[in-house]
């Protein structure tokens, strides 16, 4: 029997779900213009000036007009950011929770020096980026023409991205955060033994999350869901998939 769109949206994880949501949410409500794309943007005078402080969140939900690049950005926010939640950090939400944040700071520092109002697109592909990283060895193919392994995703969604005319800018603005997580979660602490992006406790106890050896996850964003099948693995080598969302 296929999923129905309820049941889809109801077995995603908890941060997958609440991202996906707001995203679409506010994202629809300027369209409808409910609210005001210029009330949600990342302004930094506005910010720490006028203490408008809910910009430093609402600009990360904002994915401009709706149109076939909103559906793209949907497509591959849901994909990979399910994918990340159910994959690498499966049963660690404040994990993931905390990556993202680690993400949104990041981007948050750089976008005043380079005229940066909306970061969400970013921080899709800095998910994106971590995803091939830690599925290096996935096979994916680009509209049939040539295949690839997913390390390389951004990389290719890049170029694909200038030759439609668009700016790599915020594309190589993800890319970079996604390096800088990965390379403090997962590389320096091979070289040092020692971990930098530890999650708070108070991330933690808000997810319910309990590291392994204490016990087990709560229910409330503690993997207390439905997994997608194969999650962390994009079905098919990932070329239908690519090809549709191109």
């Amino acid at each position: 029997m296929p999923m129905t769109l309820e049941q889809w949206y109801r077995q995603m994880p908890v941060v997958t779900r609440s991202y996906l949501t707001l995203s679409f949410l506010t994202t629809a409500g300027c369209a409808l213009e409910l609210i005001s794309p210029f009330s949600v943007y990342y302004n930094s005078h506005l910010i720490f000036r006028k203490f408008q402080l809910w910009r430093l969140v609402t600009n990360f939900f904002f994915f401009g007009s709706i149109g076939m690049d909103f559906v793209f950005h949907m497509f591959f926010l849901s994909r990979y950011c399910r994918l990340l939640e159910e994959g690498t950090f499966r049963g660690r939400s404040a994990d993931f929770f905390y990556m993202l944040l680690f993400g949104s700071v990041l981007l948050s520092c750089v976008a005043p020096f380079i005229n940066i109002q909306f970061l969400g697109m970013s921080l899709t592909f800095m998910m994106v980026y971590v995803w091939g990283r830690r599925n290096q060895f996935v096979n994916m193919s680009f509209l049939g023409l040539f295949s690839f392994t997913a390390p390389y995703l951004p990389w290719v969604l890049l170029i694909f991205s200038v030759m439609l005319g668009s700016s790599p800018v915020v594309d190589l603005l993800g890319m970079a955060a996604g390096h800088a997580y990965y390379f403090f979660e997962d590389v320096y602490p091979t070289m040092t033994d020692r971990r930098v992006l530890k999650t708070p406790a108070v991330v933690k106890m808000l997810f319910g999350q309990v590291d392994p050896a204490a016990g087990t996850t709560a229910a409330w964003g503690g993997g207390d869901f439905v997994p997608e099948p194969q999650a962390g693995v994009f079905q098919g080598g990932g070329g239908p998939a690519v090809a549709r969302a191109l």
